[in-house]
């Protein structure tokens, strides 16, 4: 139920997570998961500048409207807060919130906000503010995909008292709090959407009860946010932090050593070893979340017929794929978990790297339907988001290799666009990003057939009643043998579907100049220490500069 942590396109195809102290980048052999390099020490310093580039820009920062992917979602984290965060373990403990109570089938949550919080208009949080964000979220052509196939059509949410909503769902759901720690979980002024309502450019200057005001945005160019001096949950040191997006990761990581940058996110292994390097960067490397794959439409022509889709899955050259873009950096992924992970499938394997049998397959398919093949190969439009050089570089060997038993056409548009169009169906094949969830229950959203429609968060638009049933028990219990014995019949599901060719498991770096400090530092109003990365976004109301 959290909209949009993954993203279509970006620097390589790749993914996200949080960070723990390891061996590090070693290949193949083991996590490429490395802590931040320790901060210099020193009392905060207020004021200064943080000038972060991004790898994309998005068509708004409204949350009951806008497609958030990670540049998105991190520049939505200076302006709003969200009702729940994620602890350093993985825990969703209570942040805007400030309690979460479940019924006793688990099937409604009664959240309570703090009080005396105030948005930057001067709104007040209250219970009102939190029920119209749901109800707009609720009722967007988009962001509402996210949000319907968990709740009634009436009475899913319930006013108690001035700050106390209770929210009702259609299953039980013993994890429901992570579905607040993201885009669902930000809660708008209800005076600005109101105002975004009459008028949509608004959607661009967001308001919040954030660390950072909206100061000022020229989109694909710059977006500014400036320190919110009266923010309730602690000292913000910053004067201000600017968000730049700059697609091609290569003059990203230029920027950020010239010192025109003070840090950014990149998911381009190549940088890796210079930023390592460099004694005046601070780093931190994390694979641990999503994983990068080519995804298949599975509801049109020609891989609505499993044997075209298994063809491309046969034809991808994944270990030439990992060779040239993971440099001995990323892990080849068989599936959206990692080793470490407890639910994580040993018996599940990618398949890849067989032409003759792709060729085959895509004979057999184009005897049967002629009309969707040319000269006995299977025609197919192949799309991702740039202009980045790095991308290209994925199309042109995804391209060569394909071409042994398909007719490539080839389409490179804008991330935004990008998302649009596959959200719409409007696609046969994309490089992808996603399965970033803390808790694996929150891609739920990506799997389900009630999230396959006209618009679809199930993008592969593949149902399979069978999975549906598995997840949903999943959420129900909390036996952790139980729930680790599904996720790995998912995970098989998914391998046998043919509609995901998993290539990496995507290493998200964001890498800052060591005058960045005190990133780490954030934590609940309750104390509790927070994660600092997450899916190639952070945070920065404990951040300074010295």
């Amino acid at each position: 139920m959290i909209f949009t942590v993954a993203c279509g396109g970006n620097d390589d195809g790749s993914g996200s997570g949080d960070t723990e102290t390891t061996d590090g980048g070693s290949g193949n052999e083991g996590p490429t998961t490395e802590a931040p390099t320790t901060e210099p020490e020193g009392d905060p310093v207020p004021g200064g500048t943080l000038r972060y580039g991004i790898e994309a820009d998005v068509d708004g920062l409204n949350p009951t409207s806008s497609a958030l992917s990670a540049p998105g979602l991190f520049m939505a984290n200076m302006v709003f807060d969200t009702l729940a965060a994620v602890d350093t373990e993985g825990n969703a403990v209570p942040y805007l919130a400030e309690s979460f109570t479940p019924s006793a089938d688990f099937k409604s949550w009664t959240i309570k906000v703090r009080e005396g919080i105030k948005f930057h208009d001067g709104t007040d949080l209250t219970a009102d503010a939190l029920i119209k964000a749901f109800e707009l979220e609720r009722t967007d052509p988009l962001v509402g995909l996210a949000v319907k196939p968990y709740y009634p059509e009436t009475g899913a949410v319930e006013r108690i008292d001035d700050f106390t909503v209770k929210y009702n769902l259609l299953e039980p759901n013993m994890f429901f709090p992570h579905a607040v720690t993201g885009q669902l979980g930000y809660i708008p002024s209800p005076t600005w959407v109101d105002a975004a309502l009459a008028d949509p450019t608004l959607n661009q200057e967001p308001v919040g009860t954030g660390p950072f005001k909206y100061d000022s945005r020229s989109q694909d160019s710059v977006t500014r946010f400036v320190r919110n001096d009266e923010y309730w949950n602690g000292t913000v040191w910053l004067d201000a932090v600017e968000f730049y997006p700059v697609t091609d990761p290569d003059t990203r990581v230029e920027l950020l050593l010239n010192g025109e940058l003070e840090g950014m996110q990149t998911t381009d292994p190549a940088q890796f070893v210079s930023l390592r390097e460099d004694s005046s960067i601070v780093n931190a490397f994390d694979d641990t979340a999503e994983e990068s794959f080519v995804m298949i439409n599975s509801s049109k022509a020609p891989f609505d017929d499993i044997r075209a889709r298994k063809a491309l899955t046969l034809a991808t050259p994944r270990q030439k794929y990992n060779e040239l873009f993971g440099l001995g950096e990323n892990r080849l992924a068989d599936q959206m978990f990692t080793p470490e992970s407890p639910y994580y499938n040993p018996d599940v394997k990618q398949e890849a790297d067989d032409p003759d049998a792709a060729v085959a397959l895509a004979t057999e398919y184009c005897g049967e339907f002629p009309e969707n093949c040319t000269e006995g190969k299977i025609n197919m439009e192949f799309q991702w988001s740039g202009p980045a050089v790095v991308q290209t570089r994925i199309a042109d060997l995804f391209d060569e290799a394909w071409s042994v038993a398909f007719n490539v056409t080839r389409q490179e548009i804008q991330q935004d666009l990008h998302i649009q169009e596959t959200a719409l169906g409007a696609y046969n094949v994309v490089t992808w990003r996603q399965f970033g969830a803390d808790d694996p229950w929150a891609d739920n959203v990506w799997l389900m057939c009630r999230t396959v429609g006209g618009l679809a968060l199930n993008w592969p638009r593949f149902c399979d009643e069978a999975r549906d049933e598995l997840l949903l028990q999943a959420i129900n219990t909390d036996d952790q043998a139980e729930r680790v014995s599904i996720y790995q019949q998912v995970s098989q599901n998914i391998n046998e579907a043919y509609t995901y060719i998993f290539l990496q498991h995507t290493i998200w770096a964001n890498p800052m100049k060591d005058t960045v400090r005190g990133v780490c530092n954030r934590t609940s109003p309750e104390g509790v220490a927070l994660k600092c990365y997450s899916n190639g976004r952070s945070w920065f109301n404990t951040a300074w500069m010295g």
